[in-house]
C-alpha cells in the first residue's frame, strides 16, 4: 500500500491526516538519521533521545513541509538543527565555547567531480570516519553529508542553509584539513 510510494507521497498522506503512513517515514529514515546522529554527536547516550525529538519534530511540523520539493533534505534539517542544539547544550553543560561561527564565503566555481577524486574518495571516507572528531563542525557537516550520506551540494546547502559555493569551499576544506591529519599521523 503505502511502501512503494515516495516520501513526498507519503508526507502529502501524513499531512492529509493519515498518521498511520508517518511509520513509513520513520522506517525509512530511522536508520538514516541514526548513522547522521552518531557521525555528527559522535554516539553518546542521548542519540536515541534525539532521533525521538526529530521524529516528534517532523510529525509536528510535517504541515510545513513543500510536497513540491524533496523530503530527504527537510528531514536533514530538521535532524541537523537539532543536533546542533544537543551539541550546543553539551558544550554549555561543560563549559565550552559556542558552536556559532561566522561563515566565509568565497566564490567557488563547481565542478564535476574529477577522477582524481574518485580515486580519493574510497580514502577520504575512512579518514573522515577516524578524524571526525578533530574537524570543526562547519567542516564535519558537509563532510559527513557528502561523503557518508552521499548527498550532493544542492540538498547539503537546503540542509546547512548555505549557499551551494559554500559547499563547495568547505568540502575543499575539509579534505585539506584531512590530508593535514593524515600527513601527521605518518
Amino acid at each position: 500500500m503505502t511502501p512503494e510510494k515516495t516520501d513526498e507521497e507519503i508526507a502529502v498522506q501524513v499531512q492529509a491526516g493519515d498518521a498511520e503512513s508517518f511509520r513509513f517515514l520513520i522506517e525509512r529514515y530511522e536508520p538514516k538519521m541514526a548513522r547522521y546522529a552518531k557521525r555528527f554527536l559522535f554516539g553518546g547516550d542521548d542519540v536515541k533521545d534525539l532521533l525521538q525529538e526529530v521524529f516528534i519534530k517532523v510529525y509536528v511540523n510535517i504541515k510545513s513541509f513543500d510536497a513540491n520539493r524533496r523530503f530527504s533534505p527537510w528531514i536533514y534539517r530538521v535532524a541537523h538543527n537539532e543536533f546542533v542544539n544537543a551539541l550546543k547544550k553539551r558544550n554549555k553543560e561543560r563549559g565550552n565555547i559556542s558552536l556559532f561561527y561566522v561563515d566565509v564565503l568565497f566564490p567557488h566555481p563547481i565542478a564535476k567531480e574529477t577522477a582524481e577524486e574518485a580515486v580519493t574518495q574510497r580514502e577520504i571516507r575512512e579518514t573522515l570516519e577516524k578524524s571526525l572528531g578533530q574537524l570543526d563542525p562547519k567542516y564535519r557537516d558537509p563532510l559527513v553529508l557528502y561523503y557518508l550520506e552521499d548527498m550532493d551540494y544542492k540538498a547539503i546547502a537546503d540542509i546547512l542553509r548555505i549557499p551551494v559555493s559554500t559547499v563547495g569551499v568547505r568540502l575543499q576544506r575539509g579534505k585539506a584539513l584531512l590530508k593535514t591529519f593524515l600527513a601527521e599521523k605518518q
